[in-house]
C-alpha cells in the first residue's frame, strides 16, 4: 500500500530525532526548512551533525535511547543502524498518537520523508512509498531545474492578491489567468 501524500504544519509540534551519522543528518537537515522544535538523542555524533545542529541552535543529548523518551513528543524520527532500536520504538509509540518514522524501514513508519523541492511557498514532494528514494531524488533534482527562479516573488504578490479579493467565481478566473501568464513568460 503506498503512504497518503499530505502537508501539515509543525508549527507547536515536538519533535524528537534518534541518532547522530549521516542519514540522521540527511533528515535534520529536511526539518529545519520547517521547524527548529527537534530534540536529538544518540551515543555518538558525526562531526558534521554536531557542527549543523549547533549552527541551528539545535539541542543535542549524547546519550542511548532510553524507553520512556518518545513521551512528549508529536513526531519521533529514529534513523539509527539498529534495526531493533526502530523496532522498539515503533512499538513504544503504538499507545499513543506518537507519529514515527524509521528511516529505511517501512515496515516501522506512520509516515515517510519524501524527497521534495522548497522554493519560498512552493513545495513540491516525489515519493515512491520507499520503493526508490534514489529515483524519487533524481526527479527532484530535475524539476528543481524546471521551475522559474521568480517563482517565490510570483507566489507573494498571489498571497497578497488572495487577501484582497472576495471568493467566488471571478477571483477564481482571475487567479487562473494570473497564473497561465506566469507559466507562459516563464517556462
Amino acid at each position: 500500500m503506498s503512504f497518503f501524500p499530505a502537508y501539515f504544519s509543525l508549527n507547536n509540534k515536538k519533535i524528537l530525532l534518534v541518532g547522530g551519522g549521516y542519514i540522521a543528518l540527511e533528515k535534520l537537515e529536511k526539518l529545519v526548512d520547517f521547524t527548529h522544535n527537534i530534540t536529538i538523542i544518540s551515543k555518538e555524533f558525526s562531526s558534521d551533525f554536531s557542527a549543523f545542529a549547533t549552527k541551528h541552535k539545535i539541542g543535542i543529548q549524547k546519550r542511548p535511547y532510553s524507553v520512556g523518551d518518545i513521551n512528549g513528543f508529536d513526531i519521533v524520527i529514529v534513523a539509527t543502524d539498529t534495526v531493533t532500536l526502530h523496532q522498539e520504538i515503533f512499538q513504544e509509540s503504538r499507545d499513543s498518537r506518537i507519529l514515527v518514522n524509521s528511516v529505511d524501514d517501512t515496515a516501522y513508519c506512520d509516515f515517510i520523508f519524501p524527497s521534495y523541492v522548497k522554493n519560498g511557498d512552493l513545495t513540491i514532494s516525489i515519493s515512491t512509498s520507499g520503493a526508490s528514494p534514489a529515483l524519487a531524488k533524481r526527479l527532484r533534482l530535475y524539476i528543481e531545474k524546471l521551475i522559474p527562479s521568480n517563482i517565490g516573488e510570483f507566489l507573494k504578490e498571489m498571497k497578497g492578491l488572495r487577501k484582497t479579493m472576495p471568493k467566488g467565481k471571478e477571483r477564481m478566473q482571475f487567479f487562473e489567468k494570473k497564473t497561465d501568464e506566469f507559466i507562459d513568460k516563464n517556462l
